[in-house]
């Protein structure tokens, strides 16, 4: 009996500093009974002026800039509801900090989308989920022939901001950009990017390099009907001289494994000297988006399906110049919507990402009336979904540098292997650098300015509980510790890095993120800022209205 209680008390001495690691890692998760989370999922009205934010703590000194953000803000037209995340009307935030005081301001674009559905009190322009109807005040032969009249692209820009050369651009995926103004934030003029390059689409992740160079990937139709992925420069502003949208072009190009089905792109990876682009099984059947889109009236979402048997496969290009590398790397089926950074090391290319397992569309999972569910029926929902993890995986630049059958990656600091088999395909096994059970790792953030392209130890990002956004994380991708902000009845956004201009180390700097309390007596969303070393509060700047949900955006200094 002694024996045994000896062997308990051992036990818990060895085991108790772990879990109380754990613990501190975050890895105890919060419940959300009451729904607050539904308020995210609201439509709001835009403000007449910004109005000012009641500041606790100390907003540092060198902080004066503006946090710019997007996402939906309109979820109805009158009586018809829009059916996914992606199809709110465009909301435009900004948090402006100067001198230790903040003002907070919002105004939708006035793209053709949201005027035109302002104006007729309806859907006009089918977005990603949610199916435009021909005016029902038409008569039946006018309703008819409207089907008829070709694929309406939105121009619905909600998913993120960038800058080109001295300008700003609100963006979607479609071949649309918004140029706004981020002062007051006014709709200046739509851009159609079909005019200037051959891409059908971009992504809303461009990679924008010191000097102001933008890259940008998306699918293309090439000659005889052929089917590829384009990777566009857009070369930084010269004093003086034209639009630097005016002089983008097509610097390489990547095949695609199926003529009529390209894949769905989200993002694409960018080192020193390579570019790196995941070819998933998700993929849009274009012969359906071409004619029962004009025919039927189905929507994006309409148009998606899965080769559940190609796996993923991964592509590598140089830079400069810009030539495809044909190497067959392949690995087991996963989808991937963000990068988080790749890097050059020793003759192997590092690759890191948020992962979704499996080939089963994450997007699916999005539909409002699964996000405004109560909370024990989004957690059923989630445990159909595929699985988060974020994983590393390593390319080999030489894949002759050691025999078939055998592992090609000789990184100390990884377990990522990379094996060319007697086909000529190279398979991946990745690391896996965080997974725990329905919370994802999300909407990664890096010191991007100082190490976007290479080797770097931090990641910061959104943590989706069943899908739900409540917490902050931070990740050391090299030792796999974590860091959490959390508190009850709060949901924020994704977490910007901010520098500390004297900077001495990766992680000086601080986190901008929106937090909604939706349960508040008052100030029921605030402007939260994190110390980015440990995520304690540094400061909070808080508003009396709430703030629907932010995808994507970006720290204007």
């Amino acid at each position: 009996f002694c024996l045994v209680i000896l062997f308990a008390v051992v036990n818990f001495i060895i085991i108790f500093p772990q879990l109380k690691l754990n613990i501190s890692n975050g890895s105890t998760f919060i419940e959300h009974p009451a729904g607050g989370y539904k308020r995210i999922f609201e439509s709001c009205e835009e403000l007449a002026e910004p109005i000012p934010a009641h500041v606790t703590g100390v907003i540092p000194a060198w902080l004066n800039g503006s946090l710019l953000r997007l996402g939906p803000g309109l979820f109805e037209i009158g009586d018809e509801p829009f059916y996914h995340l992606f199809d709110g009307q465009a909301l435009m935030h900004k948090f402006d900090l100067k001198n230790g005081k903040v003002t907070y301001y919002r105004r939708f674009l006035r793209t053709d989308a949201y005027v035109r559905a302002m104006t007729e009190k309806r859907i006009v322009i089918t977005e990603f989920g949610t199916t435009a109807y021909p005016d029902p005040c038409k008569n039946i032969f006018s309703r008819f022939f409207t089907y008829f009249q070709g694929i309406e692209v939105t121009d619905n820009c909600l998913v993120n901001v960038y800058p080109i050369g001295e300008d700003f651009y609100a963006c979607t995926e479609t071949n649309f950009i918004t140029k706004v103004n981020p002062d007051t934030l006014e709709t200046v003029k739509k851009v159609d990017l079909c005019n200037y390059l051959s891409i059908n689409g971009a992504t809303a992740h461009p990679h924008i390099e010191q000097d102001g160079t933008v890259y940008n990937i998306g699918n293309c139709f090439g000659k005889n009907m052929s089917l590829a992925y384009n990777i566009i420069k857009i070369p930084p502003a010269q004093k003086g001289k034209s639009d630097p949208i005016e002089k983008s072009k097509v610097v390489v190009q990547f095949p695609s494994s199926e003529r009529f089905k390209p894949s769905y792109v989200h993002s694409f990876g960018k080192t020193e000297n390579y570019f790196v682009f995941i070819e998933t099984p998700i993929k849009i059947n274009l012969l359906k988006f071409l004619s029962l889109w004009s025919i039927m009236g189905t929507n994006y979402m309409d148009c998606f399906e899965t080769n559940d048997k190609m796996g993923t496969w991964f592509h590598l290009a140089t830079k400069h110049p810009g030539e495809y590398i044909d190497y067959k790397f392949r690995t087991s089926t996963f989808s991937v919507f963000h990068h988080i950074n790749c890097y050059e090391d020793q003759g192997f290319i590092v690759v890191d990402l948020c992962t979704w397992k499996g080939y089963d569309f994450v997007y699916n999972y999005l539909y409002l009336a699964n996000l405004k569910q109560n909370w024990e029926e989004v957690k059923k929902a989630a445990m159909r979904a595929p699985q988060p993890e974020v994983r590393r995986y390593v390319l080999p630049l030489d894949i002759y540098r050691e025999e078939p059958g055998k592992n090609l990656i000789s990184l100390s600091y990884t377990t990522a292997t990379a094996v060319l088999r007697s086909d000529g395909t190279i398979w991946l096994e990745p690391e896996v650098l965080f997974s725990a059970p329905r919370q994802a790792f999300e909407f990664p953030q890096i010191n991007y300015s100082k190490y976007s392209g290479k080797d770097y130890t931090f990641a910061y990002g959104l943590g989706l509980n069943h899908f739900i956004p409540d917490r902050i994380c931070k990740l050391n991708v090299k030792s796999k510790e974590t860091w959490v902000w959390d508190k009850p009845d709060s949901y924020p956004s994704e977490p910007l890095f901010v520098q500390n201009p004297d900077a001495q180390n990766e992680d000086d700097g601080v986190l901008l993120t929106i937090v909604v309390n939706p349960g508040a007596s008052k100030h029921p969303a605030y402007l939260l800022i994190l110390n980015a070393r440990d995520l304690t509060e540094i400061a909070r700047a808080e508003v009396d209205v709430i703030i629907p949900v932010t995808l994507h955006g970006m720290y204007k200094a």
